[in-house]
C-alpha cells in the first residue's frame, strides 16, 4: 500500500441509492469512502458502496480493517451485511460510532437490521473477529499512525464529522450536517481548518434547501462557504441527492468551479464533484 494518504469514493448518493443511464458517470451507490494511510486501511460509513469495496479487498485476506460511521442511517448502513470481508475467517474488523446514546450501541443497531422480519439471517453469520467500539463526537482517536479529530455534526439522531491526518496531509469528511442559513458552523470550520481536502454534504443546491428544512442536509454552496472560511485546500461535493443526476451535477460543478476556481499546490482544483471510483491524494 502507498505511504501517503488518500482517498477513494466508492458511494457519493445521499438518502438512497440510484440506477440508470443518468446516474452512470458519478455513480449510484450510497456513501463509502477507502482511506489509505501508511500500511492503515480506513473505511468510513457502510452505504451501498462498501460492497465492491469488499470483493476487491477479500483477495487481500487476511485483512485489518477499521470502519468509522458518520451515523447509522440507513443509506450509511444498507451495503455492511454485504461487505464480503466480514465472512472470512481471517479477517480482523473492528467498528466505530460517535453518535450513539442509550441504549443504542453500535452493535444493537446492527443486530437490530439483521433480525426477522427484515432479514434472513442474524449477526452470528459473520467469520471474521468482530469488534464494536463507542465513542464520543469530539474525541480524538488513533488508528496506528493515524490521528483521527471528531466532531459532532447537525443531523437528525447525531452524526460525526472526521478529519484524518497522517504525513503531514490532512482528509475531512463531513456529511449529514445541516447548516443554518446565514451562518457557518464553526464546529466544522475548527475541525476542518487548513485541511488538504474536505468532503461536504452538498444534498442541495441554496435554491432548493427551504423545501427540506430539518432533514438533515446542506448545500454545495454552503460547502464553498464552509472551505473558505476554514481555508480548505480542495472542496468534493458530496452525497447528491437522488433526484440529481449527471447532467445536474455537471450544472454544480461548472457552477462551482466559477466560485471556487483554480488548483492547489499538487494540481487538484479546489472545488470538484465527487464521483464514483474517484481518488484524491492530497
Amino acid at each position: 500500500m502507498a505511504e501517503g494518504l488518500k482517498v477513494r469514493f466508492w458511494g457519493v448518493r445521499g438518502s438512497i441509492s440510484c440506477s440508470g443511464a443518468e446516474y452512470a458517470r458519478y455513480g449510484g451507490n450510497t456513501s463509502c469512502l477507502e482511506v489509505s494511510a501508511g500500511s492503515r486501511r480506513l473505511i468510513f460509513d457502510a452505504g451501498t458502496g462498501i460492497r465492491a469495496l469488499g470483493l476487491e479487498l477479500a483477495r487481500l485476506a487476511p485483512l485489518d480493517i477499521d470502519i468509522y460511521f458518520t451515523h447509522t442511517h440507513l443509506d450509511h448502513l444498507a451495503g455492511l451485511t454485504f461487505f464480503a470481508p466480514l465472512f472470512d475467517e481471517r479477517n480482523s474488523v473492528r467498528m466505530w460510532a460517535g453518535h450513539l446514546e442509550a441504549p443504542y450501541t453500535l452493535k444493537k443497531v446492527v443486530s437490530n437490521l439483521m433480525q426477522a422480519p427484515i432479514y434472513p439471517v442474524t449477526l452470528e453469520i459473520f467469520k471474521a473477529k468482530v469488534g464494536f467500539i463507542e465513542f464520543k463526537s469530539g474525541d480524538h482517536l488513533m488508528c496506528g499512525p493515524v490521528q483521527l479529530s471528531t466532531a459532532p455534526l447537525n443531523h437528525p439522531n447525531g452524526a460525526t464529522g472526521y478529519r484524518i491526518e497522517h504525513g503531514g496531509k490532512s482528509i475531512c469528511y463531513i456529511t449529514d450536517t445541516e447548516h443554518r442559513p446565514g451562518e457557518i458552523d464553526m464546529t466544522i470550520v475548527e475541525l476542518c481548518r487548513g485541511a488538504d481536502v474536505m468532503i461536504y454534504d452538498s444534498s442541495y443546491t441554496d435554491a432548493e434547501y427551504d423545501r427540506y428544512k430539518g432533514w438533515g442536509h446542506s448545500t454545495w454552496q454552503q460547502g464553498v462557504r464552509v472551505a473558505d472560511a476554514a481555508g480548505v485546500g480542495t472542496l468534493a461535493i458530496f452525497h447528491h441527492d437522488p433526484s440529481h443526476g449527471d447532467a445536474f451535477m455537471d450544472d454544480v460543478a461548472r457552477e462551482a468551479a466559477a466560485m471556487r476556481p483554480g488548483t492547489v499546490p499538487g494540481g487538484l482544483p479546489r472545488v470538484l464533484v465527487a464521483h464514483e471510483g474517484l481518488t484524491l491524494a492530497p
